[in-house]
This record gives structure tokens, C-alpha cells and sequence, in this order.
């Protein structure tokens, strides 16, 4: 038997779960078992929304605007939550309604049913669909949100008013994200609103990085172990956020057992279907849950029709009576029992506090609101034309439900401020509130709207927040929720093994490399010439280096530089001023006055290496080194050729100071200071040394150096110079013997034993010295190598001609040594 109904024109369906139960038949297979009946609590809210149907088709049949003239009647059922009742309403609705089976072809079509407005279940819908589908007959759901229902292969007929759960997993996982809880708990109700709606949240989840610690599945029929078993995880998890896509009915048990047993502080996140259920605002410790509900709505003179309920209309209606005496907690009638009351009249509808009359928000019977009337325009659109301004209809027209279906897809239209159509799989424009619970100054729980999300939006602005949160426990500040504290910049993040990916180590990024935002995964390595700060988060440039005149070691090479220039240009001074000496003019006064000048250039040029290495400084360095030390080796050759010459032409007979006297002499110095000339030429022309960074040798610092250009270059100019060393050297062995009592090629023969030991030693100090020590090792060789020849040849006779002024005679000088 229908709930409510009125014969019309042209019939719409209904069915709601206005009871919770039904009453269990036991089968004995011996007789015909009873029908199913419901039984026990009756769904205040349930009652509301068929009500609300009542309401819609009344308020559509005084229209003058939609189908005018004709009379829309309906036939509500009560499926009291049963997959079984339901499908044995829908094929009850299916049959048709006529008691009398007419042959004529003008039969009457007041009993047909044009379209079905249900279930509130996802479970029950799924399996009307499935039967409704097969006659084309269209069903309209206010509240069944299972993504798997916009599969118009297996559902062609089925249309909601409601968004479906793919829509409200992504806003919910966008939700969490948001929040930057990574890491949540996941429960569900055994069903297909539940399976399905977490399935869809889970893969959105996955594709946001959150992870799930746990995910369970319970349902009210299940036993109680099954629900504390439940109750126990939530308990003893990590997890602070639990996301809930959990039937009301369902959640309430869940709940009452976690309250049995205090437990850590949840941040609860719900789906539609119990966030906004005022019902469940009595589960204070929830205070601070998040969810995604449908927009609020009003719905003119709805509330004074709920209100509406005479005695005689009370009287009338079973359901009503029940609801009634359920309500008053009194008896309609004469009373069965002692303890209970009769009913006398007092009772105030008015001020009964109940969700059947609460109309505050008006959610989800505006989506039954808009059901009813999708169904009338597509009615409408079917049986009636607009002409000359004017709408007809003609209420004999005959039509099937298929047609109604057909026009159902195509309906877009306004009803009360709100847009009604659907989209090619039945779905209407997903738009949403977001709703917390906060506690009220009274010390109540209330829900409050604090954004919206709205999937017609362009991506990324859907979703917005505009109010003030409370969280868990009341707070404003927002819990965290993470397997692992977020990486800071300058680590990365390292998967723990075996745990999901939100479950990670920070380790600290390698030598060089940075990571400069929160949870990265990789550092990357800096420019070249760049080098990481301690916290390895960001790249600053390296410090260059080079020997400067700023530093101390540069100051002191440059000192001793200079120092050895004066000293030089001292020494020449004394020569020059005791030109006429016998010890000045005994050693060949013009290749002493051309070796102090080379010695000077030597010693200036180490000033060259100091500084920074530019393309002019880099190729003077070198080359004016290799030609002045060749200079002055090429002076000190020329010394120790004239003095073995010299000796030879004290012989009987000899007369070889004719091949080499002052003319051979200087062509002697300009020949050898020529070929180095040549091979300096040819290095700068083919390959000249260059300033370069030199980033290998430090990681964190870059050297400024004057790069060989050509290596071939500048060994072939040291070993020219080492070549003529050696020759020099040889030669002042030969003549070290030689009996004059100043015998020059001594003090020649130990210059060049310090020459040759100082640039010997260079070799390998020079090529394993790093950075601006290559050039100190290298200034420090010129330095001691021209300190080693200026005071091993000149010291002797500049202390002869300052301080043994007896010595310095023609006589001493040519007197042989004592044997």
C-alpha cells in the first residue's frame, strides 16, 4: 500500500525509506509467507522528504504556467531501507496501477507512471534502476550519490538532483590537501555508497600524495565485534584525520561505541550524507568536522505545509499517526496500556522540535523539489505547445514513459533561483558547501557554512573558503596530520621501506647540491660557479682567489721583490762608482752592468704574477720571465767563457781573447736572449696564456689563474733556460780551478748550483701546488733563483770593495793560490 497518493492525469512515483527496519518474516516453506512490512523507528526526515513531494506536485497542479489544465497525481511508497522492499515497489510501480485491464485501444491512462522520484539509498537505487531500465522508465534520485550510477550502460534511465560522489571525493580530497594532512584514516560503510564513494575518494586521494593509514568497512547489520574491531583501530592510529564516507544510520552506531571508550582527539571529514545530518550534532567530542553538503535552500510555504496536519488529516494517515504518537510520545484513540498517555488535543506541531519540521536548511528536500519538477517540464515539454502566448495542454494525449525519458535529458530550466538540468550521463552541475561543525556560545554544536566548491569552475578555483574554521576540540589552529614532518629545504626526501610514499626520511642533500623548497625529492647541484650555503638551500657564488697585493703572502713575496730590485741597483751603484777598481774592471765591467740590469728585470718581474690574471698580465708574466732569466744566464755564459778564454791567452803561443773579445761577447748575450725571443713569439702567436676560473682544483672557491695556453710553450721556455743553465754550469766546473787568487768561475759555478737546485725543485712543487700557490711557488723560484746569482757573484766583491779595500788590487788579484 502506498503511503500517499492521488490519482491524476498522469501519475509520478515515489519512494522513500521513511522506516528504518522491516519486520523479519520466518519461512516455513509449508505456507504462503506474509508480506514484508516495516517496522520500528519511523525517519522523521524521510517523512519530511515525501512529504515534500506531496507538497511539489500540489504547488506544480496550481500552477497556470506548467501543464496547465492537467492534473499530476502521485503514488508514494515506503521501502523502510530495504533492497528487497524497494524492488518490490518498483515492480509494483512498474505494472502499472489500473485495477482493471482494458482491451479498448482509448483506455485509461490515469493509473500509468511517467517517472519514479527515489530511493535515498545508493544500494536501493542501484537495484530499482536496474528494473525500471527495462521498461524505460525514468528514475530520479534526491539522494543516491554512488558514482557507479552515471554508468548509463548498466542505469540508461536514471537521473539525480544530487552531484554525484565523484564530484564530492574530489572536493574532499582537494579539502585535505589543502589543510596539508597527508596522512589520514579512512572508514566506509559496507555498501555501495560507501565502497563505491571511498573507491572514488581514495583514487583522488592518491592523485593529491595523501596516504591512507587504514580503511575500513562496517555496517549496522554487521555484528559487534565488527564495529569495535573498527573502533579500535581509530583508536590506536597515527592518524589524526579520519575521513568518513559512512551512511548515517551506519556512523551513529560507529560513534556511540567510540564514545564508550575516550579516545585521541579525530578530525573528522564527512561526506554528504551524515555531515549535515542534524541528528549526529549530538556527538560533541566530533565538534570541528569538515564536510562537503548540499547548498541550503528555501523553499517558499513549505514549512506551513509540513505544519499543516490537522487531527482529521492525522487520524487519516497511518504513517502520519505513528509519526504523531512517536512524536508526542502519546496514543491517537483509546490506550492500550496503562502507562501510556492518550493524546488530548495539546499537542503543538508547531513547536516540536524535529527534523520533520526543522526547514532551517532545506537541503535535500529542495533536491526532491527539483526531481518533481524536472519531471513536470519534461511532462510539460511532451504534452503541451507554446501558441500566441499562450500554453495548452491536452491531458488526453497519450504518452509513454519512454517519451518522458527522452525529454528528461534535454530539460534546463529555473525553479526558485535554481538551475535544474542534467548532463550526458544524468548528473547535474556538482555545487557544494562546505560545512563545520563549531560550538556555539550556548555550548551547542552547530553546522556553519565556511565555503563552497562549485565544479563548473575553471580548475583550480573551485574550491573556497570563506569563514572562520574550527578544528578538533574547538581550536582554530590547524592539527597536523602527517606520516613524517615535512623535509625543509636543504634535504630530501628518502621513501621508508615498505610504507607509503607519505612515510619518509629527510636526509641532507650531497656535497654541492640544494633543495630549496619543503618536501623535495631531489636536490639538484648549482651552477658551476656557484657553491651551496650551510643549510644547502640556496647557491652563492664562490669566492674568487687569487695571489693579490692585498694578502699577506703577496705583500711579502712583492717585498722581497722589490727589496731584490733595489739590492741590484745598489750593487750597480757601488760598481759604477768603483768603475775604475781593479776587481770591477777585472770582470768584465760591461757584462756585470748588462747581468745587475737582467737580475733587476728578474726580480721586477715576479710583481707580474701578483694580482689578478688578465689577458695582458698573463702573457707579460711569462714571457718576460723566460727573456730576462735567459738574459742574465746568457751574461753569466758569457762571464764564464771570458774567463776561461782568459786563462787560454795567458799561454805561450795563444791568441784566442781575438775570437772573443767585447763584440763576440754581446753577440754571444743577444744571440741566446734572441732564440728565446723567437720561442716566446711563437707561444703568444699560436697559443698565448690566458685567464681562467679554474673550478676543479677547490669545490668551493674559484681559482683565477693564467691557464699555459700552450704547454709545449712554456716548458720549451724553461727548458731553454734550464739548457743554458746546465751549459753555464758545466762550464764554471771547468774553470773553478783556475789559479788566479779571485777566480770568478767559483762564484759562478755556486750561483748556478743554487739556480739549478731551485728551478729542479720547482718542477715538482710547481705541477702539486694548488691554486694561488702555483704562483707563489713559481715567484718564490725566480726570487730565490736571482737572490742565489746576486749575491753568490757580486757579494763577495761588493764586500771586497766596501770592507777589504786592500784586496782590491791589480796585484792581489792576479797572485796565485797558496797550494
Amino acid at each position: 500500500m502506498p503511503v500517499f497518493s492521488m490519482d491524476g492525469d498522469y501519475i509520478i512515483g515515489g519512494v522513500f525509506s521513511i522506516h528504518h527496519y522491516t519486520h523479519t518474516v520466518k519461512h516455513n516453506y509449508t505456507t504462503m509467507p506474509e508480506p514484508q512490512m516495516c517496522k520500528r523507528s519511523i525517519d522523521s526526515r524521510e517523512l519530511r522528504l515525501a512529504h515534500t513531494m506531496v507538497f511539489t506536485i500540489e504547488q506544480i497542479n496550481n500552477s497556470t504556467e506548467l501543464l496547465p489544465g492537467i492534473k499530476v497525481g502521485y503514488q508514494i511508497h515506503d521501502s523502510c531501507a530495504s533492497v528487497a522492499l524497494a524492488m518490490h515497489v518498483t515492480f509494483q510501480l512498474s505494472n502499472g496501477l489500473d485495477p482493471v485491464f482494458y482491451t479498448s485501444e482509448n483506455c485509461s491512462q490515469s493509473g500509468m507512471v511517467m517517472a519514479i522520484v527515489g530511493e535515498t539509498g545508493s544500494t536501493p537505487s542501484i537495484s530499482m534502476s536496474r528494473i525500471v531500465g527495462s521498461f524505460n522508465i525514468p528514475q530520479v534520485s534526491h539522494f543516491a550519490t554512488c558514482a557507479c550510477l552515471s554508468d548509463k550502460q548498466q542505469y540508461p534511465s536514471f537521473f539525480r538532483t544530487i552531484p554525484s560522489d565523484q564530484f564530492q571525493a574530489d572536493a574532499l580530497a582537494k579539502l585535505v590537501k589543502h589543510f596539508g594532512w597527508t596522512w589520514i584514516g579512512a572508514v566506509r560503510s559496507d555498501s555501495d555508497y560507501g565502497n563505491n564513494g571511498m573507491a572514488s575518494f581514495l583514487d583522488a586521494a592518491q592523485k593529491e600524495g595523501i596516504c591512507v593509514e587504514y580503511s575500513e568497512s562496517f555496517h549496522r547489520a554487521h555484528p559487534h565485534s565488527r564495529i569495535q574491531r573498527v573502533a579500535d583501530v581509530i583508536r590506536s592510529s597515527t592518524a589524526v584525520v579520519v575521513v568518513a564516507f559512512v551512511a548515517p544510520g551506519d556512523l551513529r552506531i560507529l560513534l556511540e561505541e567510540l564514545s564508550l571508550e575516550p579516545s585521541p582527539p579525530r578530525q573528522w571529514i564527512g561526506a554528504e550524507a551524515w555531515v549535515t545530518d542534524p541528528e549526529m550534532l549530538r556527538f560533541s567530542f566530533c565538534v570541528g568536522a569538515f564536510g562537503f553538503g548540499i547548498e541550503q535552500s528555501v523553499i517558499p510555504h513549505l514549512r506551513e505545509f509540513l505544519l499543516d496536519l490537522p487531527p482529521a488529516k492525522v487520524a487519516a494517515s497511518p504513517v502520519f499517526t505513528e509519526f504523531w504518537e512517536d512524536a508526542f510520545n502519546c496514543r491517537l484513540g483509546k490506550s492500550t496500556a496503562i502507562h501510556e498517555r492518550v493524546c488530548d488535543g495539546t499537542e503543538d506541531i508547531q513547536t516540536l522540535q524535529s527534523p520533520y519540521t526543522d526547514t532551517s536548511q532545506l537541503r535535500f528536500s529542495n533536491m526532491v523539489y527539483k526531481a518533481v519538477y524536472a519531471i513536470a517540464h519534461a511532462i510539460h515539454n511532451e504534452v503541451c505547445q507554446d501558441t500566441n502566448s499562450k500554453t495548452q495542454c491536452d491531458k488526453f494525449t497519450r504518452i509513454a514513459s519512454k517519451q518522458v525519458l527522452s525529454q528528461l535529458k534535454k530539460v534546463n530550466f529555473s525553479q526558485n533561483g535554481y538551475d535544474v538540468s542534467f548532463d550526458a550521463n544524468g548528473d547535474p552541475v556538482a555545487r557544494y558547501e562546505l560545512v563545520n561543525w563549531q560550538k556555539s556560545e550556548s555550548g551547542s554544536i552547530e553546522m556553519v557554512t565556511v565555503g563552497s566548491y562549485d565544479a563548473s569552475l575553471p580548475a583550480g578555483q573551485e574550491f573556497h573558503i570563506n569563514g572562520n574554521l574550527t578544528f578538533l576540540r574547538g581550536v582554530t589552529q590547524v592539527p597536523l596530520s602527517v606520516c613524517s614532518d615535512s623535509c625543509p629545504p636543504g634535504t630530501r626526501k628518502v621513501l621508508q621501506k615498505g610504507k607509503p610514499i607519505c612515510c619518509y626520511d629527510c636526509i641532507p642533500c650531497p656535497e654541492g647540491e640544494i633543495s630549496n623548497a619543503t618536501d623535495s625529492t631531489d636536490c639538484f647541484p648549482c651552477p658551476k660557479e656557484f657553491w651551496p650555503n650551510e643549510e644547502r638551500d640556496t647557491c652563492f657564488p664562490k669566492p674568487i682567489e687569487f695571489l693579490s697585493f692585498d694578502e699577506v703572502l703577496g705583500i711579502i713575496l712583492a717585498a722581497f721583490s722589490v727589496g731584490g730590485a733595489c739590492l741590484a741597483i745598489v750593487i750597480a751603484a757601488v760598481f759604477f762608482h768603483h768603475r775604475t777598481s781593479p776587481i770591477v774592471r777585472a770582470n768584465n765591467s760591461e757584462l756585470s752592468f748588462l747581468l745587475l740590469f737582467s737580475l733587476t728585470l728578474c726580480f721586477l718581474c715576479s710583481l707580474t704574477f701578483i694580482g689578478a690574471p688578465s689577458d695582458w698580465s698573463c702573457m707579460l708574466r711569462h714571457t718576460a720571465f723566460g727573456i730576462t732569466f735567459v738574459l742574465c744566464i746568457s751574461c753569466i755564459l758569457g762571464k764564464t767563457i771570458v774567463v776561461l778564454m782568459a786563462f787560454r791567452a795567458t799561454l805561450p803561443g795563444s791568441n784566442v781573447m781575438k775570437w772573443f773579445g767585447p763584440t763576440q761577447q754581446r753577440m754571444t748575450v743577444v744571440v741566446f736572449t734572441f732564440i728565446q725571443v723567437l720561442i716566446c713569439a711563437l707561444w703568444l702567436g699560436l697559443n698565448p696564456p690566458f685567464p681562467m676560473k679554474n673550478l676543479a682544483i677547490y669545490k668551493k672557491r674559484i681559482i683565477l689563474e693564467c691557464a699555459l695556453g700552450s704547454a709545449i710553450g712554456f716548458w720549451a721556455v724553461l727548458g731553454y733556460i734550464g739548457l743554458l743553465a746546465v751549459f753555464c754550469l758545466v762550464l764554471a766546473v771547468l774553470a773553478r780551478k783556475l789559479p788566479d787568487n779571485f777566480n770568478e768561475a767559483k762564484l759562478i759555478t755556486f750561483s748556478m748550483l743554487i739556480f739549478c737546485a731551485v728551478w729542479i725543485t720547482f718542477i715538482p712543487a710547481y705541477v702539486s701546488s694548488p691554486g694561488k700557490f702555483t704562483v707563489a711557488v713559481e715567484i718564490f723560484a725566480i726570487l730565490a733563483s736571482s737572490f742565489g746569482l746576486i749575491l753568490c757573484i757580486f757579494a763577495p766583491k761588493c764586500f771586497i770593495i766596501l770592507f777589504k779595500p786592500e784586496k782590491n788590487t791589480k796585484k792581489h788579484l792576479m797572485s796565485k793560490n797558496p797550494s
